[in-house]
């Protein structure tokens, strides 16, 4: 086969060796490199297989064909010199092309630069255009101003001018009137001496020196009365003086007391508004709780017929309700009822062995009823705390109660025991002695509420016995109220009174009556106190749910909400000052039932990890003898 080869050699004209490159041989060298690049793709164009015949002989050709891109073979071939230029010129410009496009770059980024300030120059430019127009509005409202005033004060200088003219054309006609006055007088005076002229003797020179020096005293006399009358026309009489200043003083006083009078009765009239307010708020609830109550209520009960069901007769049944409300009167109704089903029992069923029930009720099977009267049971309520009080109280309230009653009636009838002392507690609410036992041995109130309450009857017992000097068992009303200051300072006067009313104290007594103090302390065989300690206890559990009330206040949360260690305890001594370090750790130690020795210190960060549901720990401390320790310290005044 036979191959066809265009030669197309460009004739390159040399060049000097430099960085700076004419336009003609840039169009030169474009022009070779076209030529090349058509024959590369004339020798791509022939066949894969042609392609071993490279040096096959050419017609009108110099010998032997060259491989592409390699000097012709031979000793006595040579370059071109155009050839050798353009290859060095094609280096130069392979050598430039990486600083030709760094060129592009920087003018790129000088060009995006150029816009941004302009862009920036042309903000500036329009805001100091507005700053522009604002201040010339500024300095023309100035300048309106400037005339205006320029005006008003040309117009007031005008004005004063005509004043000041006016002003020194009636002083010179106020001279002159005056001048014309005394030449007037002067004639007349004249006139008068020379028809009479006897009457100063016959000597004209010394009347005439006289006249001057007289008319020289009477000018000075007029001008000085002018002087005062100009200096004291206004003044008032030292006597009309003192006496408007005293009217006046009088007036202010009345004024001051007006003042105050009515300021009070301003005040009382507020008070009497918001008291008015509250009473007609107070009178919708009250009448809307009636209405509530016709609508919802029953009728009430007539308490008269349990005379004949309950054992006794009507006589027992009166002492039973004597100063009882409804609700006493259920608990009492209720009681008869249990202790009578109590006594019909023979055998109490075994409550099990499961972990709700407590440790001294844990047996199954059927255990004996003892039936003891109610008296049996106040009494060995009384031993057993007679008992717990001596000892060291190590082991828990329920342990102790039936090693107790082991101790007492052996191991055989422990258990019978504690089943028949227990229904009867339970039955029987209206008993001080019983329901307070119940409480403790079902963990719902602390030993040492009843131990407290107890340890306080007894120092206000001695504080009695020792102001009762004769040691005849009797106080004046007097000394009465007076140990009752002194034994509980943080009660109120209401308090106080409540009290004295319950120790026998009544409205028509006097300082002077005598008290029985001691019979305040008794108790009946059924361990029932008198009203006096009886209003005792209700005073505490009242200050205790008081207490409580101000803290749920002073922590601002609701009961489903949780409260921190350190918020329950900072809110503690906001309420409580006097409060110390031991007792509060005693509090929090209950709250969120922890031992005191794993409370986390003040300003500790495991503070802020210990946390309880409000309500939950708030009942835990209602559980405990939680009191004031001091007054409330008053909130500051606005």
């Amino acid at each position: 086969s036979s191959y066809h080869i265009f030669p197309s050699l460009c004739r390159l004209q040399p060049q000097p060796s430099g960085v700076t490159i004419d336009e003609s041989f840039i169009t030169e060298n474009k022009s070779t490199q076209k030529c090349k690049l058509l024959q590369k793709r004339r020798t791509l164009e022939l066949p894969a297989a042609s392609l071993s015949h490279c040096q096959a002989p050419v017609l009108g050709g110099a010998g032997k064909l060259p491989t592409q891109g390699a000097p012709p073979a031979g000793p006595g071939h040579r370059f071109h010199p155009g050839t050798k230029a353009a290859a060095h010129q094609r280096e130069k410009i392979r050598a430039l092309e990486p600083l030709k496009a760094k060129l592009v770059t920087v003018n790129e980024d000088c060009n995006e630069r150029i816009l941004a300030m302009r862009a920036e120059e042309k903000h500036e430019i329009s805001l100091l255009k507005k700053e522009k127009m604002n201040l010339l509005k500024l300095i023309d409202k100035k300048n309106e101003e400037k005339i205006s005033l320029q005006s008003e004060v040309a117009k007031l200088r005008k004005n004063l001018a005509e004043e000041y003219l006016h002003y020194l054309s009636e002083r010179d006609a106020r001279k002159i009137l005056i001048a014309d006055l005394n030449e007037l007088r002067y004639q007349r005076e004249d006139m008068s001496l020379a028809q009479s002229p006897g009457i100063w003797g016959e000597d004209p020179v010394k009347l005439t020196l006289a006249l001057k020096m007289t008319r020289q005293d009477l000018t000075r006399t007029q001008m000085e009365l002018n002087t005062m009358k100009a200096n004291f026309g206004d003044v008032v009489p030292r006597r009309d003086f003192e006496m408007q200043e005293k009217t006046n003083k009088d007036l202010q006083e009345q004024l001051d007391t007006l003042r105050a009078s009515y300021e009070e009765v301003r005040k009382e009239h507020e008070i009497l508004m918001q008291l008015h307010m509250s009473t007609l708020k107070e009178r919708d609830q009250f009448f809307s709780e009636l209405q509530e109550i016709q609508r919802t209520s029953t009728p009430r009960p007539d308490w008269t017929k349990c005379e004949d069901v309950v054992a006794g007769g009507p006589e027992r049944w009166q002492m039973l309700a004597e100063g009882k409300n409804s609700d006493q009167l259920v608990d009492v109704l209720l009681e008869e009822i249990g202790s009578g089903l109590l006594r019909e029992k023979e055998f109490f069923p075994g409550l099990g062995y499961g972990e709700a029930i407590p440790a001294f009720l844990r047996f199954d099977g059927l255990v004996e009823n003892k039936k003891p009267s109610k008296k049996d049971v106040v009494d060995l309520l009384k031993d057993a705390w007679k008992e717990r009080l001596a000892e060291e109280q190590k082991e828990t309230f329920p342990d102790f109660f039936f090693n107790f009653l082991e101790r007492r009636f052996g191991p055989s009838d422990a258990m019978a025991w504690a089943y028949t002392i227990f229904e009867n507690i339970k039955i029987f609410h209206s008993n001080e002695l019983m329901s307070q036992f119940y409480a403790v041995l079902m963990g719902k109130r602390s030993e040492n509420v009843y131990v407290t309450q107890k340890e306080t009857v007894a120092q206000l017992l001695k504080e009695m016995t020792n102001a009762d000097s004769q040691n005849e068992g009797l106080l004046t009303m007097e000394q009465f109220n007076t140990v009752l200051k002194s034994t509980f300072p943080l009660k109120t006067e209401e308090q106080i009174q409540e009290l004295m009313e319950a120790g026998g104290w009544h409205p028509s007594s006097s300082n002077a009556d005598l008290l029985n103090y001691r019979s305040l302390f008794m108790e009946d065989e059924e361990g029932q106190s008198e009203p006096f300690v009886q209003k005792l206890w209700e005073q505490y559990m009242d200050e205790k749910d008081e207490y409580l009330l101000q803290l749920k206040q002073e922590l601002g949360i609701e009961l489903h909400e949780e409260v921190t260690l350190p918020k329950l305890r900072g809110a503690l001594m906001t309420i409580d000052p006097r409060l110390d370090k031991q007792t509060v750790n005693t509090y929090m130690s209950q709250a969120f039932q922890l031992p005191e020795s794993e409370l986390p210190e003040d300003s500790d960060e495991k503070e802020e990890g210990v946390v309880e549901i409000l309500q939950t720990a708030l009942e835990r401390l209602q559980v405990i003898d939680i009191r004031r320790a001091g007054p409330r310290e008053p909130e500051p005044a606005n």
